[in-house]
């Protein structure tokens, strides 16, 4: 972050910012929390391939949007969780980035980072789990196909989105 400048740290703001909007704002705040998910703002994630600074941007908005759910634990664990899994999954897959499937409908890198972060709604479920009784399995199979549901559409947005707009 020492190199970052002035409009670097005005992205990260406006980001995070979309990023809460995105989340809390009914009616989207009504599908946003819970063991049922599908969180418009997750489509933001993808812009961390694009620059570092998008990862920081993403994991302050999503601290902040998990304020408003179950308070400091939910801004510990999501923040974290989306801290860790997007940085791993923009390493793993931005190889990809350049390729296509699906006859060029999805971005290869989206595509197989969509299956990625919906696994990682593991650690949504195991927090909902603990703080709300919120049975395991069936809470890591609903959030893991609203997070895929959310990124899957978030991925032809934002694919779309970019071929207007240079975010290097």
């Amino acid at each position: 972050m020492k190199d970052f400048t002035l409009r670097d740290y005005l992205h990260v703001a406006m980001v995070a910012a979309l990023y809460v909007v995105l989340t809390i704002t009914p009616p989207l705040n009504a599908i946003s929390y819970g063991a049922y998910q599908f969180r418009i703002s997750e489509m933001l994630n993808f812009l961390a391939f694009y620059h570092p600074k998008y990862l920081i941007a993403v994991t302050l908005g999503c601290m902040m949007a998990n304020f408003y759910s179950f308070g400091m634990i939910d801004v510990l664990v999501g923040g974290l969780s989306t801290l860790v899994f997007v940085g791993l999954g923009v390493k793993l897959f931005k190889k990809y980035q350049a390729e296509t499937i699906l006859n060029g409908l999805f971005n290869k890198a989206f595509f197989y980072f969509s299956f990625f972060f919906a696994a990682s709604m593991i650690t949504v479920a195991l927090e909902l789990h603990v703080i709300a009784q919120a049975p395991f399995f069936v809470t890591w199979l609903t959030t893991g196909l609203g997070e895929l549901a959310s990124l899957l559409v978030g991925s032809l947005v934002i694919g779309t989105v970019l071929k207007r707009i240079e975010l290097r």
